[in-house]
C-alpha cells in the first residue's frame, strides 16, 4: 500500500468516525428529548387526574343542587298556599 493510498484511507476512516460521533451525538439527544418528554407527559397527567377529581366532586354538588331545587319547586306551591291561608286568617282575625 502507498502512501498516498494510507493517506486516503485514514481520510474516510476519519469521516466515519466523524459520522459516527454525530450518530452517537444525535442519539443521545434525541433520548435526552424522550425523557424529557415522559417527564412533561407524566406532570400533565398528574394535573389532569387533580382537574378530574374537581369536576367530579362539583358534579356532585351541582347534582345535590339540582335535586334541592326540584324538591323547591314541587313545594313551592304548597309553602305559598300555607302562608297564604295564614295570612288571611290572619287578616279575619284583626
Amino acid at each position: 500500500m502507498t502512501r498516498e493510498e494510507l493517506m486516503h484511507l485514514e481520510a474516510r476512516i476519519g469521516v466515519v468516525e466523524n459520522e459516527v460521533d454525530g450518530e452517537k451525538l444525535l442519539s443521545r439527544y434525541i433520548l435526552n428529548q424522550a425523557r424529557q418528554n415522559g417527564d412533561d407527559l407524566a406532570a400533565l397527567k398528574t394535573r389532569v387526574d387533580r382537574v378530574e377529581e374537581k369536576v367530579d366532586r362539583l358534579e356532585r354538588i351541582v347534582g345535590r343542587t339540582e335535586a334541592g331545587l326540584n324538591a323547591l319547586r314541587k313545594e313551592l306551591p304548597a309553602i305559598v298556599a300555607q302562608s297564604m291561608r295564614e295570612v288571611m286568617r290572619e287578616s279575619k282575625t284583626t
